[in-house]
């Protein structure tokens, strides 16, 4: 039997289920919880980058957003506030959109 010992979406065990097959779960403390949205993001975003085609990209993209809303919530937040965040610190300091690319800078 294959060992995963990573976190899953909520639906994953009916669907295990349905195939026939046996499981074995349990429900993780807050610690391994935060622990494991932690290493679930860098998972999805890892797929991401190794994505080749549009459709996978963005389902990859998906992932990684389930990811922002799980630990937003841990941390007792939205998206939504995450969102208002990101909006200041874009006034302050704007986006990625310009593509600038930092090579170095010099020390006094």
């Amino acid at each position: 039997m294959p060992v995963y010992n990573k976190l899953v979406r909520g639906k994953i065990p009916e669907i295990i289920e349905k195939s026939g097959k046996k499981y074995t779960t349990k429900i993780l403390s807050k610690e391994e919880y935060i622990k494991e949205l932690q290493v679930k993001g860098f998972e999805e975003l890892k797929e991401y980058v190794e994505a080749k085609e549009k459709e996978s990209s963005l389902e990859e993209l998906a992932d990684v957003l389930e990811i922002i809303h799980a630990l937003a919530e841990y941390h007792g937040s939205s998206v939504n506030e995450i969102e208002e965040i990101r909006k200041k610190r874009a006034v302050e300091r704007e986006g990625f959109k310009e593509k600038i690319y930092l090579v170095e800078v010099e020390d006094e």
